[in-house]
């Protein structure tokens, strides 16, 4: 998602080809069910054409040269093709969509895995509504590309280089224009239409993923846009989306409707143009007239494998910018790279030593030192925007320093395993993020298997028990999407509940009464001063009262300690 480059549609689809690996057999087997299939089609076809020549020509001069009647073989052969026809459709079909679902449900877990592996530093400027279209409506378009693409391009292959040979058989001259016929409509015809559809299909990827972001914002905002009268000036702009991405699908609309006329005029160019050659062929007693009549069926019934590759490429523009769009995101490079492997490690303490951090060009921190004691409760009070928040996402490595070290019981932070970093740390964000479920739930984030009652014992440190037992539903009341039914007060203590529950010996604080008025902070700063034996906390706040919790106090403006 944050490359820019853009790769060919050959590069796109090798990418994915691979992850086809797992399940190589199923698609051989749908494969071979497709050729089956397609053959079945195709003679049918044929059976039944010579059946009616046949049957005419026994009719006019009372018999046929064949040596023996050949109607029930025929008549045999037609029921034959039909059944075993939609037969191998049925499992052809199964297997595609089988390998299909399954691929998806790898690529939605390889994607998960990346989002993880990217947080909380790569994905905090990501517009959230292109993330979505990602995992939801790309990852999804690639069923076209696993189910409808894959395999019938080698069933296509396979199934021409069956049919040349059939023509061979016929008159070789009869191949060679077959060869002309199924690379002009399998082939070139598909890549005409792909290299004038690709540009559009991957705008219509990007607006879709930005009109997703561009709702998502407004639905949360909705409160602020009512609040300033901007709901007619949203209206607009989201109406100015929705145009741009109409147009967009117009054009692939446009795309579609002259790739099917070019291609059925094609189809019928080749079939009359079989035809007239081997009626050619025939005048000049170079083939016979079984040979002309086989032939030209052959040739207009064929064209099933290849006139589905022209029309994939309707489609397969958007895919493959789907596959784009999902590929660049697996591929990305975290910011940090999780540890393991190494030595497990406990908390005795931690220090920042000269430490220097920017975002890009701007600068956060600048040579900033700290020692965090064991077992003490350090402060940081300073006003907003003067890095209190920036340094404890370097505690918790959320980023890396650019300059300096961050220690961990006397190492660097860089050597100590992820899993034990979270493990050891407890974190109280600013914002407390609400998942959809109850309250319980929302604790119990923390710890998964907690029970009830220690749900209960953590809630009751933060102050926030007494609110919930009086709810008609206590602990099993729903809090509604991100919260919605609580105030910033009730889920900041929630955050806190949660940080009770997890335990760690390491506490991070970042404004943890700021949204709590001076009752609640101080039955808050009361729990802290309980739990704080044994734990070393530390504790950032804009607010002088909130520091009288601490042992050793330091001053930050502007990214440093005063």
């Amino acid at each position: 998602m944050e490359k820019n480059t853009r790769r060919s549609g050959l590069s796109i689809m090798k990418s994915l080809i691979v992850l086809i690996k797992p399940l190589t057999g199923i698609m051989l087997l749908g494969i071979l069910l497709g050729v089956l299939r397609f053959l079945c089609a195709i003679f049918l076809t044929v059976a039944g054409g010579y059946c009616i020549i046949y049957g005419i020509y026994k009719f006019i001069h009372g018999g046929f040269s064949v040596g023996y009647d050949a109607s029930g073989v025929l008549m045999t052969a037609l029921i034959v093709f039909a059944v075993a026809g939609a037969v191998f459709h049925y499992g052809e079909q199964y297997c595609n969509h089988y390998i299909a679902f399954r691929i998806l449900a790898i690529i939605r877990h390889k994607v998960f895995a990346a989002l993880r592996k990217l947080c909380p530093a790569k994905l905090e400027n990501k517009e959230k509504g292109n993330l979505i279209t990602v995992i939801t409506c790309d990852i999804e378009l690639l069923e076209v590309f696993f189910a409808h693409t894959v395999s019938p391009i080698a069933i296509a292959f396979i199934t021409s280089v069956i049919m040349v040979v059939f023509m061979w058989y016929q008159h070789p001259l009869a191949a060679v224009f077959s060869i002309f016929a199924y690379i002009s409509v399998g082939v070139i015809l598909p890549i005409w239409n792909r290299r004038r559809t690709a540009d559009s299909g991957r705008n219509y990827r990007n607006n879709m993923g930005e009109l997703d972001n561009f709702i998502i914002n407004s639905t949360y905002g909705i409160d602020e846009i009512l609040q300033y009268n901007q709901g007619s000036a949203r209206l607009d702009e989201m109406d100015e989306r929705l145009q741009n991405l109409y147009y967009t699908q117009e054009d692939l609309s446009v795309f579609e409707g002259s790739q099917k006329a070019v291609t059925n005029l094609v189809i019928h160019f080749f079939s009359w143009g079989m035809f007239f050659f081997m009626l050619i062929l025939y005048m000049n007693k170079i083939s016979d007239f079984l040979q002309l009549i086989l032939a030209t069926l052959a040739m207009i019934s064929s064209f099933g494998p290849t006139a589905a590759l022209s029309s994939l490429s309707n489609n397969l523009s958007q895919t493959l910018a789907s596959g784009e769009r999902v590929l660049s995101l697996l591929e990305e490079e975290p910011t940090v790279e999780e540890v393991s492997g190494k030595e497990a490690t406990s908390f005795e303490g931690a220090d920042v030593d000269n430490v220097s951090f920017s975002y890009g060009e701007e600068n956060i921190l600048e040579n900033v030192s700290l020692d965090i004691k064991k077992g003490k409760v350090l402060g940081i009070h300073g006003v907003s925007g003067s890095g209190k928040s920036t340094l404890l996402k370097l505690l918790m490595r959320f980023w890396d320093v650019n300059t300096g070290e961050v220690h961990i019981s006397s190492k660097n932070i860089k050597n100590v395993n992820t899993e034990d970093l979270r493990e050891m740390t407890g974190y109280v964000t600013q914002e407390t993020v609400m998942f959809q479920g109850t309250i319980a739930d929302n604790i119990r984030v923390a710890k998964q298997n907690a029970t009830l009652e220690e749900i209960q014992n953590a809630a009751k440190k933060a102050s926030i028990h007494d609110f919930i037992s009086s709810l008609p539903n206590g602990y099993d009341t729903n809090v509604g999407e991100l919260g919605d039914s609580l105030s910033d007060g009730e889920k900041q203590r929630i955050g806190l509940a949660r940080a009770f529950l997890h335990d760690g010996d390491f506490l991070l604080l970042d404004e943890p009464t700021s949204n709590l008025d001076v009752l609640n902070e101080g039955i808050i700063l009361k729990s802290l001063s309980e739990e704080s034996a044994g734990k070393t906390i530390v504790l950032v706040s804009h607010r002088k009262s909130t520091m009288s919790l601490a042992d050793e106090t330091y001053e930050m403006a502007k990214g440093r300690f005063s």
